[in-house]
């Protein structure tokens, strides 16, 4: 029988406590597919026990656009430290396998709220069905080639719907096709900022970036002789990764900028782990390449 005051339940596996040996999994793993939202805590913290009902209730609002894991930092300190976790409670979230967004302390349910609501988007708002097969029929068109014809679709979609983000990824990437980059980068940069950080946008921003310095790239046969010669010379491995992923050898290219940050994380201001990212921005999160890249990044980050 129905309870008319019935507490919402969420949906299996969207809310579960935690360990540092279920956290690969649970949270790194998870988050290719969905925002998973961390929140460290412990049972002698005053502040965990208002934050905790609150920001449950907000991801049982989700309704499974939104994961939430639950760690006791006094019986599982190993990822809290890694994360420099210093005061609880801390919250953290990450998608993709890795930390986008996160805050300390107890926020007030409204916060909560748009905190979690503004995650659970990362993975893309639910799509307006009435534009699913244009938009079917647009990618269908880009897919056989048929960017021009792609182009026009995608445009006439966004005069219906102006912050369709997948309508204008899909005109970005017919620009990209037609070989016309300087379009495509002047369409992306003019993204409404409603979208203009939206996942897949981003994703086209590193995109775009990396074909500029596709452009600028040296020979891989000469960069790969100064690594040889000098495997301590940081600038000709970041040089290397990028003539490489330029000639479309990207896991050679990630390869070399795994061992870059694996023998100094803090050169160049981290730039192997930035980009690392970039590349892994740029490609499918389901990508074999960028799976197996994060999860050595992550076996470094971690180690």
């Amino acid at each position: 029988m129905l309870e008319l005051n019935a507490k919402p339940q969420p949906p299996v596996d969207v809310i579960k406590d935690g360990t540092d040996a279920s956290f690969p999994a649970d949270v790194i793993q998870a988050s290719q597919e969905v925002p998973v939202i961390v929140d460290f805590w412990a049972p002698w913290c005053g502040p965990c026990k208002t934050l905790g009902p609150a920001i449950e209730a907000a991801v049982t609002k989700a309704g499974g656009r939104v994961k939430l894991v639950k760690i006791d930092v006094d019986a599982n300190p190993g990822y809290a430290g890694q994360l420099r976790v210093q005061s609880i409670p801390t919250v953290y979230a990450f998608y993709q396998g890795r930390p986008v967004d996160g805050f300390q302390g107890a926020l007030p349910p409204s916060e909560i709220n748009a905190f979690v609501e503004k995650i659970a988007n990362l993975a893309g708002a639910p799509e307006d069905d009435g534009l699913t097969e244009a938009l079917d029929a647009a990618d269908q068109m880009l897919e056989e080639g048929a960017a021009s014809d792609a182009a026009e679709t995608f445009a006439a979609i966004l005069t219906e719907d102006a912050t369709n983000v997948r309508a204008y990824a899909g005109l970005v990437r017919s620009y990209l096709a037609l070989n016309d980059l300087g379009q495509a980068e002047a369409i992306l940069n003019g993204a409404h900022a409603e979208i203009s950080t939206d996942p897949a946008l981003e994703a086209l921003h590193a995109q775009i970036t990396l074909l500029h310095e596709a452009a600028n790239a040296g020979p891989v046969g000469e960069l790969q002789a100064k690594v040889d010669a000098d495997p301590a010379n940081h600038q000709a491995r970041f040089d290397l990764a990028v003539a490489l992923h330029a000639n479309g050898e990207v896991e050679q290219a990630v390869a070399e900028l795994l061992e870059l940050f694996r023998r100094d994380r803090e050169w160049n201001d981290g730039a192997a782990k930035a980009q690392l990212f970039k590349i892994f921005d740029a490609r499918d999160a389901k990508d074999p390449i960028v799976l197996a890249g994060r999860r050595k990044l992550s076996s470094i980050i971690f180690a």
